[in-house]
């Protein structure tokens, strides 16, 4: 663990030293563990904020409380939507299994298609919104065709457990965790359904005042997530001293989840326009939107 933090710490010395804020998910991610870790920009000083979710952490982008952060795909189509001067500076692989539509264990729902008409909660303008949307899709539904309950996956939970919804859409370890502690049941993930990538934004206005640094930031989450897949077993230690989830509950989060960050290429922008474009269509967001316009190019090393 040693080689990695020094691998965190060896960035560049930039000319004017500058308070960097980064925006965080305490529950996911390789900026958490960084976070964790200790991580630091040579002359510059880093300023972490946690946030519950992607959209709470696009507002304070949009605010200018935060600089940098990472989140799933649909958060920055309905911050771009709303008028966030934003920019997708990197991407993360997209999940498969780490995120699902999950009912209690004596629920008589089977299929997607069955949840017409039904309470489903989920953090609006999420992963989790997004996976809903595909699977209705599929199933030829519209999320106009439930009772959408949006809530953060805390309050969710409680709902879940008391009855007060139907089915709940949520990503690791709260899947993990519902899974293991209430036998909840998926109903689907997204097996057989198009991915969506996770992404790193930053302001327009910090990525183009400080493109080096930003680059700087990318480089060693690439190295931080390279390292986290070839240590698991660390990582999950880790996360269980750092989240306080139990140690069973974190290895099966950590089993599911790819680590990662890359460049945002053209196929990656291709699948989050068509993630942009499925949100439109379902009246979802009040415009359409651009993701090529929003791109920084980012050459790593």
């Amino acid at each position: 663990m040693k080689k990695w933090i020094c691998l965190l710490l060896a960035l560049p010395l930039f000319a004017q030293a500058a308070e960097i804020k980064i925006g965080f998910q305490k529950s996911a991610g390789l900026l958490s563990m960084m976070k964790t870790q200790g991580a630091a920009l040579s002359g510059h000083t880093i300023k972490w904020i946690e946030f519950p979710a992607g959209p709470q952490m696009l507002e304070a982008l949009n605010a200018g409380s935060i600089d940098f952060g990472s989140t799933g795909a649909p958060p920055p189509i309905f911050a771009q939507a709303g008028g966030v001067d934003l920019l997708y500076v990197g991407a993360e692989p997209a999940p498969v299994n780490s995120e699902a539509i999950i009912v209690p264990k004596e629920s008589t729902l089977r299929t997607v298609a069955q949840l017409k008409g039904k309470r489903v909660a989920f953090q609006k303008g999420s992963g989790s919104h997004f996976l809903l949307a595909s699977a209705f899709q599929k199933a030829g539904l519209k999320i106009s065709d439930i009772t959408p309950i949006f809530l953060s996956p805390s309050d969710a939970r409680a709902a879940f457990l008391g009855g007060g919804i139907d089915a709940w859409v949520v990503w690791d370890p709260y899947l993990a965790s519902a899974q293991k502690a209430y036998q909840a049941r998926v109903l689907a993930d997204y097996t057989g359904l198009p991915l969506a990538n996770g992404f790193y934004v930053a302001s327009r206005k910090f990525a183009e005042q400080s493109p080096q640094l930003v680059s700087a930031l990318l480089e060693q989450v690439k190295a931080t997530g390279r390292w986290a897949s070839e240590h698991r077993k660390e990582v999950s230690t880790l996360l269980t001293q750092q989240t306080g989830v139990p140690a069973d509950i974190v290895a099966t989060w950590m089993g599911r989840s790819r680590f990662g960050a890359m460049p945002v290429t053209p196929d990656i922008v291709a699948n989050q326009q068509r993630v942009a474009d499925l949100f439109y269509q379902q009246k979802l967001i009040p415009k359409a939107v651009n993701i090529a316009s929003r791109v920084w190019t980012w050459q790593p090393k």
